[in-house]
């Protein structure tokens, strides 16, 4: 069992910064693949950036070039750097371990944090 929970969300003005974290519990993320996953209103919970266990990066389109996910597994924590927020950007963001072990798949996710980018 993996426990999520995100932190350093909040509300910040169109073009600033803001840093998200992860930090796991109860198993180290260091067999598993991370995201960062996110979900406005009305919509689907779409895939933001991923690191993998070797640390292998993917983002998605919309947010190339201004975030950047990262991790460090010796403080088994995720981290996601947002640069140049849009208000495009506002939604809640969750944190996702997944692995396979032994055939099985193991998913967990964190409870969310709120980003609003606002003036």
């Amino acid at each position: 069992q993996v426990q999520l929970v995100e932190s350093g969300g909040g509300l910040v003005q169109p073009g600033g910064p803001l840093r998200l974290s992860c930090a796991a519990a109860g198993s180290s993320i260091s067999a598993y693949d991370m995201g960062w996953y996110r979900q406005a209103p009305g919509k689907q919970r779409e895939l933001v950036a991923g690191i993998t266990r070797f640390g292998s990066t993917n983002y998605a389109d919309t947010v190339k070039g201004r975030f950047t996910i990262s991790r460090d597994d010796t403080k088994n924590t995720v981290y996601l750097q947002m640069n140049s927020l849009e208000p495009e950007d506002t939604a809640v963001y969750y944190c996702k371990a997944d692995r396979f072990r032994l055939g099985v798949r193991y998913v967990y996710w964190g409870q969310g944090t709120q980003v609003t980018v606002s003036l």
